[in-house]
């Protein structure tokens, strides 16, 4: 990570703590009225545990797995995203979950079985005992250009039934150099105007597209 990306990370923490929210969260950014699961008691469920930031801790709405602790769901995002942690509260004693597999891009995964042959881009032990919501950094590498998650829990500490209450990303919005130019674009109507716009859009352009 280079340090610009710490400086950056290091700022959004600041103003998260001073606002009593958390701007970097891509809860904006999640198509979810499209989320869905695989194995679920109640298949609606799976877009109910999608909440905004001040709703984590909330223990009304969960979803259960259902014939075993398998389970599946599927979170497509409205524009590529760049995610660095995954934020989990999840279910405590027998219905704990104890291993995440994550896909990145693989909108394609419709059962457990593609899901057992396909590699994912990260394995993550989750941890057990937790009773808020716990943050797993993300290799930022492997997800630098996501419009859509598959998330495959299983082994839970019972064996039976898997639970989770809250599932939430952090990261930034990933615009493109069209993107940016598109925001940019203002109207000129006199030859003057027009070359300054295009110089304002060109420096911006320029700067996006050394990001990392």
């Amino acid at each position: 990570m280079s340090s610009n990306d710490n400086s950056d990370a290091s700022l959004n923490s600041l103003a998260a703590d001073l606002a009593g929210t958390d701007i970097s969260n891509l809860f904006g950014v999640i198509d979810r009225d499209n989320v869905y699961g695989l194995n679920l008691t109640v298949p609606e469920d799976a877009k109910e545990i999608i909440k905004p930031w001040n709703e984590r801790e909330d223990t009304a709405k969960h979803l259960d797995s259902s014939v075993d602790d398998q389970l599946i769901i599927h979170i497509p995002f409205t524009q590529n995203v760049r995610i660095r942690s995954i934020l989990l509260k999840l279910g405590r004693g027998e219905v704990t979950p104890r291993h995440l597999r994550i896909y990145a891009n693989h909108s394609t995964i419709v059962d457990f079985a593609e899901a057992e042959s396909t590699k994912p881009q990260l394995n993550i032990s989750l941890l057990e005992g937790e009773t808020g919501v716990t943050e797993y950094p993300l290799r930022v590498a492997a997800f630098t250009s996501v419009h859509s998650l598959s998330l495959f829990f299983n082994d839970s500490v019972g064996g039976e039934s898997s639970r989770i209450y809250y599932i939430g990303f952090r990261g930034d919005m990933r615009f493109t150099k069209k993107d940016v130019n598109s925001r940019l674009e203002v109207p000129a109507p006199h030859a003057a105007d027009a070359a300054i716009s295009d110089r304002v859009t060109n420096k911006v352009g320029g700067q996006q597209t050394t990001a990392r």
